[in-house]
């Protein structure tokens, strides 16, 4: 995501011809959509999207678990057994 945003400014300020970045060559403008793409080919090729959303679904259950105990009355007797 940081890579679209800095790419899509770059992107503007070229069009645009504002400062610096007017006169920058296209190469440089276009190269954090280039790295936007490789990073996710890589995060998709090595499972590290599927395994942050399996994080965040675990995490989500456990959090559903615990409000369910604290809903029945059983989250404060557990916590005093251990």
């Amino acid at each position: 995501m940081f890579f679209l945003v800095i790419g899509v400014l770059l992107l503007f300020l070229k069009v645009t011809e504002f400062g610096a970045v007017g006169a920058w060559s296209w190469w440089w403008v276009l190269l954090p959509f280039a790295l936007a793409a490789a990073w996710w080919a890589w995060a998709d090729s090595t499972g590290y999207t599927k395994k942050r959303a399996m994080d965040k679904i675990d995490a989500k259950r456990e959090a559903r678990r615990h409000k369910t105990m604290e809903s029945l009355g059983m989250g404060d007797k557990r916590k005093r057994k251990r």
